[in-house]
């Protein structure tokens, strides 16, 4: 649903089910480097060859900027590669703009805009679910927006419902007390995290006097003293036309859409200028530079803290240890970012970086992570190690601090340098290939900088960073008088076993939902449009299979410059063996660290110098592949693929180095309680000796010996049970000879191995379990039981019931009672799980520990409701559209559509089901609907698990 950002490595801006948005870096029109004018013929060399394969075109090429006489900035890009458009709407406010005692205000009515207006007193997110509109928001430091992504012909109806909500939303009392829960609920969320925790205590540390101190979703504490005539205020004083930023990506023409937003959004009034001015009474000074270059008094005039030796210490319960070290940087519009992000990919991008090869390497730490953030009034770069519970923070920390300063003071190689530029140029190109992500990256630019265009200047600036600039930029910033340090030190064991038998124990309390959602409303207030979908044009894969077995299907696309690789291998963790849960996911997690040929850290350096990606995950069905490169360089994607399925050698240290991190990784699973929500109601599902009961613990983990690893992958990776997909900028005969002499030479030995899943029964009745896991804010619940395959002939009734009953954690059945009404959840979602073989029926929800029971009893309510009563014809009516919709856009996006391929060849579909799956939604009936929830709708006989600090009785995890 609605969230806040966080900030990562600079690629594109990703948005979960909870958004966050990925920060980018700003600076002015200065040249970046004047301070080095002499380039040697190499680099010139080097740097022109960079441009040409990766920057064939501006990425602003074809935007278009119009103010409107009241003040609204729109921008505009026609993209014509699926009949597609993105609606986004950025308003100049953030957490920014607050103070202490208001901190989340802006992340409270980005809440309440979903609300209603005066013309439409009715749940948007219902509105934009008929509309069929993938619709979310968030709100970051600086900014807050609204986004919506649909196929062209309801172009205008989401412009009509953004120009309305911009003006005319209403902050009702009833309905502020019920966000206000769901705002704490989503809170409580993150303080379930150590991680969390530990940036909001640093943070407040680095910038004591600042807005960007506080956490941008605001406090538990504020939320609950919000009142109605605040959030009010603000909504005036910050939603306006002339604070905002349309930006519109995709396939419209540009004059007609113009003359449409004027309509729209002309009559809107500008605000008065004076309101615009920032609430803070105490924002301490317009930014922080390096802490090492002024003085100690400056220091306190702006607002900062002073460095000191003493680390900020949270002694707390959790699971591993983490050190956190953040660096004041300078604000958007200085030239040093890019020689900073530069630094960032040196030190931290892959298993070659610096503090990698420092600190996990080493095996002082598990993981090491950073990202620079650049911002309007500051900036800052954090840099995150987690470690296991017996690693001595302090040894950590002095060694993070050797790594750098051995940087700063003997340099680092021109190799280096431009293998960081191409792997961050090509990050920025794969991260724009869907039409949502290229809006979002105009928009951060717009707002934050106040230029669309500054991402095509910062990439040339990158282009001329050179290693003298990377070593100004850490003599510069990360000095050890600048620093601010944080330690997380758990002080609770966390429980390592799962209870062999559940509770059987019947749920007693009694709650009736409210009346089912009128449907009839939503298309009252839905703007007009033509809700005829736009034939979407009938391309279709090619399939070849070679005499190995291998399948592969290409779709060659010259919409971006850029290739997308997935595939599945039959080798998931259903063959996991009993007494060694983790063994397949040990195996596809080992295949990148060697090769008979290449090292692990020449494999690493392959794909980094190109920029490339490639990602084996295990799951039960199967090992997910997933790959991207510039088109260009797809041969190597393909040249790394093919060597690590056939020779990967599994080398001793870096088996014993990832054992280590995923003893690592599991301390801290088993201190979330989404993963033992998760692991609990599979195994109150799935009897023992089911492939699907085993889950790895420690001691399954230390049992997995070298050749266990080895004779797995001789015996489950083989070309035959694999299926390989791409779509990209390539030709496609010579992509298939490419992949028949890399892969041709695959070999199958024997019979692949099969595995039939035993049947399982329903529970009898109501199963609870409740997991205690002490401390934590958050409680997490999973209901359900085990439910249908992809064969099923109910699938696409199923698909339509689940939209109505949980698809949409605002517009569906669910959603509307249990979050919306009575706010007692942050999210809520059903789905129907559904593989080869059959999968769960799955409820998940996030609540207050003390509203879980209410939340539970509510949700088997309306299960009940439905299973009885069935819904109605309008329900499935709109359900179908907007299943038909999100998976029209969802084909617009290079990675979908890949995974789209592949899935239903995996499935054994015609390819040509890739549109034929619209057309069978389309035929979905009533009855058939109402059928399907009497026959998968069982409220009486359900798996219930809460984890959470709330709970009846202690239990453990296995």
């Amino acid at each position: 649903m609605y969230g806040f950002s966080k900030f990562y490595k600079y690629p594109l801006p990703l948005l979960l089910l909870s958004l966050w948005l990925v920060a980018v870096f700003l600076l002015s029109e200065q040249p970046a480097h004047s301070q080095h004018p002499v380039i040697s013929n190499k680099e010139k060399y080097q740097s022109t060859l960079l441009a040409k394969r990766i920057m064939p075109s501006t990425l602003t090429e074809n935007v278009r900027k119009t103010v409107l006489e009241n003040g609204l900035t729109v921008l505009t890009k026609e993209v014509h590669t699926a009949p597609v458009v993105t609606v986004q709407v950025w308003y100049k406010v953030g957490s920014r703009n607050e103070e202490p005692g208001v901190n989340g205000i802006a992340h409270q009515l980005e809440h309440m805009m979903f609300k209603g207006t005066r013309n439409r007193p009715i749940q948007f997110g219902r509105l934009f679910s008929a509309l069929g509109s993938d619709s979310n928001a968030f709100t970051s430091y600086d900014q807050t927006a609204y986004y919506g992504t649909v196929e062209r012909n309801k172009l205008k109806a989401l412009l009509v419902l953004e120009a309305d909500r911009m003006r005319n939303s209403q902050i009702e009392p009833e309905q502020l007390a019920s966000e206000k829960r769901v705002v704490i609920s989503e809170l409580q969320g993150y303080e379930n995290s150590p991680e969390y925790r530990l940036n909001r205590a640093v943070m407040q540390a680095v910038f004591p006097n600042h807005a960007y101190g506080l956490p941008v979703g605001g406090t538990k504490a504020d939320v609950e003293k919000f009142e109605v005539e605040q959030v009010e205020k603000y909504y005036r004083n910050f939603y306006s036309p002339d604070n905002a930023v349309l930006v519109i990506v995709g396939d419209f023409q540009t004059a007609n859409t113009l003359e449409t937003i004027k309509e729209v959004f002309g009559k809107l009034p500008r605000q008065d200028s004076a309101a615009l001015a920032s609430p803070r009474a105490s924002a301490g000074g317009r930014g922080q530079g390096s802490r090492g270059s002024r003085g100690a008094e400056e220091q306190r005039s702006r607002g900062e803290s002073l460095y000191s030796s003493s680390p900020i210490v949270l002694r707390e319960p959790g699971a591993g240890r983490l050190l956190q070290v953040v660096y004041p940087l300078p604000d958007a519009n200085q030239p040093d970012v890019p020689a900073l992000d530069v630094m960032d990919y040196i030190l931290t991008e892959g298993r070659n970086s610096r503090l990698y090869q420092a600190l996990v390497e080493s095996g002082l730490a598990s993981e090491v992570t950073a990202s620079v953030t650049s911002l309007r009034e500051s900036g800052w770069y954090e840099v995150l190690v987690t470690a296991g519970a017996k690693q001595d923070l302090k040894k950590i920390d002095s060694m993070l601090s050797s790594a750098i300063a051995n940087v700063a003071e003997k340099g680092m190689t021109s190799e280096e340098v431009e293998r960081a530029k191409t792997q961050l140029t090509a990050d920025v190109i794969l991260s724009n290939r869907d039409i949502t992500s290229q809006a979002m990256r105009l928009g951060t630019d717009e707002t934050t900088v106040g230029d669309y265009r500054y991402t095509d200047r910062y990439l040339a600036a990158v282009r001329l960073v050179k290693p003298a600039d990377v070593v100004g930029v850490i003599n510069k910033y990360l000095t050890k008088e600048a620093r601010t340090v944080g330690f997380f030190e758990p002080t609770q064991k966390r429980i390592t076993e799962v209870p062999d038998k559940p509770d059987l124990t019947q749920t007693t309390e009694n709650f009736s939902p409210g009346a089912p959602v009128l449907f009839s409303e939503v298309m009252k207030y839905l703007p007009p449009v033509d809700l005829a979908t736009d034939a979407i044009a009938q391309v279709l894969p090619d399939e070849f299979k070679f005499t190995n077995g291998l399948r592969i299907l290409l779709l060659p696309d010259r919409s971006t410059p850029t290739a997308t690789l997935s595939g599945h291998i039959q080798a998931g963790t259903e063959f996991d063996p009993d007494n060694q849960a983790g063994l397949a996911a040990f195996v596809a997690d080992n295949l990148l660290n060697g090769t008979n040929s290449k090292d692990v850290l020449t494999i690493a350096k392959v794909l980094a110098e190109r920029g490339a990606s490639l990602d084996f995950q295990s799951y039960r069905e199967g090992v997910h592949i997933e790959g991207d490169s510039l088109a260009e360089d797809l041969p190597i994607l393909l040249e790394i693929l093919a060597d690590v399925v056939k020779y990967s050698n599994f080398p001793v240290k870096e088996l014993e180095l990832h054992r280590q991190q995923t003893l690592t990784d599991l301390q801290q699973e088993l201190d979330e309680p989404s993963e033992v929500a998760r692991r609990v109601f599979v195994q109150s599902i799935y009897p023992k000796k089911h492939p699907l009961h085993t889950f790895p613990t420690e001691e399954s983990l230390q049992q997995i010996q070298r050749q266990d690893v080895i004779d797995f992958k001789a015996k489950h990776y083989r070309p035959d049970t694999t299926v390989l997909a791409l779509v990209g900028d390539f030709d496609l005969d010579k992509v298939r000879s490419l992949i028949k002499n890399k892969f041709g030479d695959w070999e199958v030995s024997g019979q692949a191995p099969t595995l039939k899943y035993p049947p399982v029964a329903m529970p009898e009745k109501i199963v609870s379990v409740n997991p205690v896991l002490p401390d934590k804010a958050q409680a997490v619940t999973y209901m359900g039981y085990t439910g249908i395959n992809r064969y099923d002939p109910r699938f696409q009734a199923a698909l339509v019931l689940n939209q109505i009953l949980g698809g949409d954690t605002l517009s569906s059945r669910l959603g509307a009672e249990v979050r919306d009404r009575q706010g007692l959840s942050y999210g809520i979602y059903s789905s129907f799980q559904a593989g080869k073989n059959a999968g769960t029926f799955l409820i998940e929800m996030q609540t207050s520990p003390e509203d879980s029971s209410k939340a539970i009893a509510s949700t088997r309510q309306i299960l009940q409701q439905i299973h009885q009563q069935g819904v109605t014809a309008l329900e499935v009516e709109t359900a179908k559209r907007t299943l038909i919709s999100n998976y029209n856009v969802s084909l617009a996006n290079p990675e979908e559509l890949t995974d789209r391929i592949l899935m239903n060849e995996v499935y054994g579909l015609d390819k040509g089901e890739l549109h034929f799956f619209t057309d069978k939604i389309q035929k979905v009936t009533l009855d058939q609907v109402n059928q399907a929830a009497r026959e998968l709708l069982h409220p009486d006989k359900i798996v219930v698990v809460t984890a959470g600090p709330s709970v009846l009785a202690e239990k453990s995890i296995r």
